[in-house]
């Protein structure tokens, strides 16, 4: 027996129906919160490098290893996933030519891949499933049927067949599917598929289940020859129908064996059949399954009365209807319902209707509604929402509703019962649209508003280069205070998160950055505002100079310097004074802009702030001493005292707890490749000693991190040389000392066998 399919369910996965909902919901949450299954890591890894693990033939294509051998399920599922990935093309597809790859459900759904490969890669297997729905064009719905029926044991034994939205050449007649003995279900949506293809395939032996929907038939009269095997019938949108309303029932009355029946209209389209159809009393006695969403006239009592006399009734479909909202439908057991009323429907709606973009857009906005101001997690429900951006990425209502939907069911706290690996693939079906319509405005809002939740931005894996990019751009837009503020708090934390590489390669989106954010400083400091927003600029600033040279001149060309020497006259708070600082800390890293630096009005304001009872900003306006007074060129042109700034910052360090004590974790560093040229200072002991400090006191919070980065970078041997160098400042010593000895276990694991004495 074939089950009936609603549209988008898998033949192969049969819930029962009182069951379905609670199951499927399950699933997606087990699914998503779970790990990858170790078959798919190993194929996708295989997948990842075919180009190095292939031997290529004479004509190009690629070839697996002779010995190896895929099970039927296997391989079947290699080619799935290397079709959904885009991997499937002529080069590629020729690994499947070997008889050691058993195939028999095979999935090349929008693959790129010719008649030819076709031919040579898939007509020779047992196969009993096919789906090439949207193949490319240059693979026909008659050079498939062609090469199936090369092969006689497909022949008899091929039982399902989709081509939906696959091409036909212009200069095709009539399809040839006769040959196909074996098939039971075959599905030919949006094809130019004419009354007299029907005509033949209605002629099919075993044919049980059939889907015409926006096909160019005519007429459905053929049907009566297969009158009393065909289970189910899916006519969607059959726009070009010539018969007589009495004439189509007449042919529908016939078909008593049909157990699911679809005559859904597109909303365009606003056909009566199904109110028609919901009058007539002696037709339909066996069936199971109605949809007859997008249709006119339909009300709750005829639904229900129809659906009294059919007992055997389990779905109905009444989306874009104006029935469905009476308590029978949600009191009915067994009873579900592709509809709007609720949220339920909605969810059987979105399942149903994937593949169908005008019943998405509009079960999309039932949800929008629906969830705007939810506080219950639904991680199937947005799962559902991805699917439909996946199935229509060229679809702009359905990209922007879907948007706006995910927004409702992640904002806030509801984000953290997500699985993380759902709202990476939602974060990053965002971005793709956003890609596909760069010019839509309240997409790209949509967008941004995802990216000011905490749980994606930290804790979510998506693409963060192209993330910046799009917020960096954003920037220049001029926007309303409200976006610029968020605009500016998420690039405060993806700066942070891109490597000084990545942060090169935006060289064009981060100077235009740069100059925005100085004019937002410059605002607020005018306006002498000390909001969240300047509090974000800053640290947005700050994160965008570390260990960027480029950038930290294009701070100092852009009169970067200036403005925050204003905003250290304007503003005294120390969450303020340190973001300021932090970024001049990485300024002070370019030797070339001492000069520039090196002024009265900077050295006065550090001087100050290095006798702050704030440790963190103490700490900040030594490290800019440490740097600007390491090198004594750039002070001999002015009247500036560097000896008493050296003299200032020892004593300062004297004053200091231990360097393990206790202080915010916002001071991190990505490398202690700047701190070597002042551990290797030994006339300066001064700033050996700010060097060491500081290396000890992030060591103390994060041994892991900085353990495992002193070794690398080897500066650990700089370390120990300072503390058996005999002209070494003993305070130094002391602290040198006290990192080879306090953190000697993590040096062990990470060090390489001839780095340091002590440890060999």
């Amino acid at each position: 027996m074939v089950h009936f399919l609603h549209p988008g369910l898998s033949p192969r996965t049969i819930v029962p129906p009182d069951a379905r909902k609670d199951v499927l919901g399950f699933l997606v949450v087990q699914e998503d919160a779970s790990p990858y299954s170790l078959v798919n890591i190993c194929l996708n890894v295989l997948i990842a490098n075919l180009e190095k693990l292939c031997s290529e033939r004479s004509d190009g294509t690629l070839c697996l290893p002779e010995h190896w051998c895929f099970p039927q399920e296997l391989a079947d599922r290699f080619v799935w996933l290397m079709t959904r990935q885009g991997k499937l093309t002529d080069r590629t597809a020729s690994i499947f030519q070997s008889n050691r790859m058993k195939l028999k459900l095979v999935n090349i759904q929008k693959a790129k891949i010719s008649t030819a490969a076709f031919l040579k890669a898939f007509c020779h297997h047992k196969l009993i499933e096919l789906d090439a729905t949207a193949v490319h064009t240059d693979l026909s719905i008659p050079d498939i049927l062609s090469g199936l029926c090369s092969n006689s044991w497909i022949q008899e034994n091929l039982r399902r067949l989709i081509l939906d939205s696959t091409s036909i050449p212009r200069d095709s007649r009539l399809l040839f599917f006769g040959q196909l003995t074996g098939l039971r279900v075959l599905s030919v949506f949006n094809v130019c598929f004419r009354s007299e293809d029907l005509a033949n395939v209605s002629q099919l032996p075993k044919l049980e289940s059939l889907d015409i929907s926006n096909t160019l038939v005519t007429n459905i009269s053929a049907l009566l020859t297969c009158k009393d095997r065909l289970k189910s019938l899916t006519m969607h949108y059959l726009k070009c129908l010539t018969m007589t309303k009495p004439q189509i029932l007449a042919v529908i009355r016939e078909l008593k064996c049909l157990l699911h029946l679809d005559i859904s209209d597109h909303g365009q389209l606003r056909s009566d059949l199904a109110f028609h159809l919901l009058q007539q009393k002696d037709i339909l006695p066996n069936i199971e399954s109605l949809d007859i969403s997008g249709s006119n006239y339909i009300t709750d009592g005829a639904v229900e009365l129809f659906i009294q006399q059919r007992p055997a009734m389990q779905f109905v479909g009444l989306l874009a209807t104006d029935a469905g909202y009476s308590d029978f439908f949600s009191a009915k057991k067994g009873l579900r319902v592709a509809g709007g009323a609720n949220i339920s429907q909605i969810s059987e709606a979105l399942s149903c209707y994937r593949n169908r973009s005008c019943f998405m857009k509009e079960a999309l906005y039932r949800l929008f509604t629906e969830t705007f101001s939810t506080q219950i997690t639904m991680p199937a429900i947005l799962k559902l929402v991805a699917v439909g951006m996946r199935s229509h990425p060229l679809d702009l209502p359905v990209q922007f509703t879907a948007s706006a939907c995910a927004l409702n069911l992640t904002r806030q706290g509801l984000a953290r019962g997500m699985p993380v690996r759902l709202l990476s693939e939602v974060t990053c079906l965002l971005f793709k649209a956003l890609k596909t319509f760069p010019h839509y405005q309240q997409l790209q809002k949509n967008c941004l508003l995802s990216l000011t939740n905490s749980r994606i931005l930290m804790d979510v894996p998506f693409d963060r280069f192209d993330a910046a990019k799009f917020v960096m751009r954003w920037l220049g837009k001029h926007e309303s205070p409200k976006m610029q503020a968020m605009a500016v708090s998420i690039t405060s934390i993806l700066a942070l998160q891109l490597s000084p590489e990545q942060i090169a390669q935006l060289k064009e989106e981060v100077f235009m950055a740069v100059k925005e954010l100085l004019a937002i400083v410059k605002q607020k400091t005018a306006e002498n505002l000390d909001d969240v927003t300047l509090l974000f600029t800053l640290k947005a600033l700050w994160n965008l100079t570390e260990q960027s040279p480029a950038i930290c001149r294009h701070f100092i060309e852009n009169q970067g310097l200036a403005i925050f020497i204003q905003v250290l006259e304007t503003f005294s708070e120390t969450a303020i004074q340190s973001k300021v600082l932090g970024l001049l800390n990485n300024v002070v890293e370019v030797k070339e802009l001492f000069p520039k630096l090196i002024t009265e009005d900077m050295v006065k304001h550090i001087s100050s702030l290095l006798h702050s009872k704030d440790l963190e900003v103490s700490y900040l306006a030594a490290g800019i001493i440490a740097h600007l007074t390491s090198d004594k060129q750039p002070w001999i042109s002015c009247d500036l005292q560097r000896t008493a700034l050296l003299q200032d910052l020892y004593a300062t360090i004297q004053k200091w707890p231990s360097s393990s004590c206790k202080m915010t974790a916002l001071v991190t560093y990505r490398s202690f490749k700047a701190f070597f040229p002042l551990l290797g200072n030994f006339s300066q002991p001064e700033v050996q000693l700010w060097a060491l400090w500081a290396m000890y006191h992030v060591c103390s919070k994060n041994p892991s991190k900085y353990c495992k980065m002193l070794v690398e970078e080897e500066g650990l041997q700089l370390v120990c040389d300072i503390r058996e160098h005999s002209e070494a400042d003993p305070q130094a010593q002391q602290i040198a000392a006290s990192i080879v000895d306090d953190f000697k276990m993590y040096f062990i694991n990470y060090q390489r066998p001839s780095l340091c004495r002590p440890f060999l």
